[in-house]
């Protein structure tokens, strides 16, 4: 079983992400939405990893060590100025989306598994990182008129 792979490429990704929401959230505090909102979610995976962690100590005999480089990958920085804030929630949407593939396995996983307490944690986290991944999207379409057409 590999379970206990994706959940620590999971924990990984969530860890390197709530670092990003921050970063982000910091970086644009003249968005207050922006700010705002990364902010509850990087509460909201922080959350998640702690509510995550017993099923990992559960699953850490069959993990396998993940890069703890992925966010690098993912996520390229703060920046300042429109077409940054539109890069900025490009890259977050790029990271939530890997946590959002990794929670849709481990509840396919789960469901193997019949274990009913990872499938309801997996469950309801991987519903609330949808709903990040949703409001990510429409910022993006918000923002990319004035950053991609009217910036100079």
């Amino acid at each position: 079983m590999h379970l206990g792979h994706y959940l620590a490429l999971l924990r990984n990704s969530q860890r390197g992400l709530i670092e990003a929401y921050r970063a982000v959230a910091d970086a644009h505090p003249d968005e207050p939405d922006v700010h705002i909102t990364c902010r509850k979610f990087a509460e909201h995976t922080e959350r998640h990893e702690a509510l995550l962690a017993p099923m990992h100590a559960r699953y850490a005999e069959q993990s396998e060590a993940e890069p703890e480089h992925l966010l690098h990958t993912l996520f390229h920085g703060p920046r300042s100025g429109p077409l940054e804030l539109l890069r900025d929630l490009h890259d977050l949407y790029l990271a939530t989306s890997e946590c959002d593939i990794c929670w849709t396995l481990i509840i396919e996983a789960a469901r193997g598994a019949r274990d009913t307490a990872l499938l309801d944690l997996a469950t309801a986290c991987g519903g609330e990182v949808a709903i990040q991944l949703a409001w990510l999207r429409s910022r993006m379409e918000q923002a990319a008129p004035q950053a991609l057409v009217v910036a100079q």
